[in-house]
């Protein structure tokens, strides 16, 4: 791993060894294969049992649901890891384990989580997280999903989207407002009559990852499968938090792809006669990089260890999330430009990392959400928008 200032040393000899275990297994199973499938828009589902066997599924809970049970340092390792590879491959993971275990765990019944969580655990069965609407996007509060009791049921109708892996998922998480206008969430089997998933085509960006618009029309699901714990706004936002620690790790993976190969370019492209790694300007960019990785890394180890301790809040998590992400993004484009014209081939791997960070900018809060969330908690202030 990248590590200028050896934070390693600060990890248990755990943590490394899980961390070096991922790093092996990716290198054999997926890196030598990965720009084809972003090239080809193809999700490696035939890993998903791979995963399971590996910890990657939920790696932070218990292990008496299947789950790793590691710790949050741990878990941030594997996501580096993955994103190193393809953000599409940790997107796949954090979806799986942070937005679908961890609300089933955290808000579910004890019956809930038998079923479901050593199920996904193991990558028997794959889940989605339904809570963005069309005209929702940074506002969920404004959904339109709704959930009609009926008997001991509830009937659900409405339209999710930019779901990732919608389209290959066994359950959904959705969230819905129910009669008395209280969002609740429900696990909904995606075979359930009136149950849609329409994949998004003609992406620029996570092409390794399943994207999809979930249509429910008149749904039925039985009251067992609402979530007994979560009323409320809260519950979804408070799950969101966990799947931004994940982020905050993996964004470093990329940055670390980007950087070590912009550098090993730039020392054996020359131009006039000399390397460009001896280019004033080409080392500004490679000290910026290396610079901001670093300052991520310190965060992401210190945010693990806030959140081992009970001790995260999700100011300090929209802090990590903001910064990490547009660090990464900005390293991904000073590579490109660094590769110059290679730089736009899949030869290389910046322009997929690059791309791939443009919506990791976007997704769980853009940029301008966190900058006002942290503004929010600092002045006590609700700035206009």
């Amino acid at each position: 791993m990248l590590d200028q200032y050896l934070v390693a040393e600060l990890f248990t000899s755990e943590d490394r060894q899980i961390q070096a275990a991922a790093r092996e297994f990716l290198e054999a199973e997926a890196q030598p294969f990965v720009a084809q499938w972003w090239e080809d828009g193809v999700f490696p589902l035939h890993l998903m049992r791979r995963f399971g066997e590996m910890g990657f599924w939920g790696a932070n809970l218990p292990v008496e649901y299947g789950a790793a049970g590691v710790s949050n340092i741990a878990y941030g390792l594997i996501m580096y890891e993955l994103e190193r590879v393809d953000t599409g491959l940790r997107s796949a993971v954090s979806v799986q384990g942070a937005l679908v275990m961890y609300p089933i765990y955290t808000y579910g019944s004890d019956e809930q989580k038998s079923k479901y969580l050593p199920a996904l655990a193991a990558g028997q069965i794959i889940g989605c997280f339904g809570l963005t609407e069309h005209e929702g996007g940074s506002d969920p509060g404004a959904m339109k999903t709704s959930a009609r009791r009926d008997g001991d049921h509830y009937v659900l109708n409405g339209t999710k989207m930019w779901i990732s892996n919608g389209g290959i998922a066994d359950i959904a998480i959705i969230w819905a407002r129910d009669d008395e206008g209280d969002i609740r969430g429900f696990i909904v089997p995606t075979e359930a009559p009136g149950f849609a998933a329409g994949e998004v085509k003609h992406k620029a960006s996570l092409r390794t990852s399943v994207t999809s618009e979930l249509v429910l029309t008149d749904v039925r699901v039985h009251e067992s499968q609402m979530l007994p714990k979560a009323k409320g706004l809260s519950a979804p936002l408070s799950i969101l938090t966990q799947a931004r620690h994940g982020i905050v790790w993996g964004v470093l993976g990329a940055l670390e792809a980007v950087y070590t190969e912009a550098l090993a370019f730039a020392q054996t492209r020359s131009t006039f006669g000399k390397p460009i790694a001896g280019r004033q300007l080409v080392q500004d960019k490679l000290v910026d990089m290396l610079a901001d990785h670093t300052r991520g890394l310190l965060l992401a180890w210190r945010l693990s260890c806030l959140k081992d301790d009970g001790k995260m809040d999700h100011v300090q998590v929209s802090l990590a999330k903001r910064e990490n992400v547009r660090t990464a993004l900005n390293a991904a484009r000073s590579a490109r430009e660094i590769l110059g014209g290679s730089g736009i081939t899949l030869e290389y791997s910046t322009i997929r990392h690059m791309l791939n960070l443009e919506t990791v900018d976007t997704y769980e809060g853009t940029h301008d959400i966190h900058t006002l969330i942290v503004g929010r908690a600092i002045t006590g202030e609700n700035a206009l928008m």
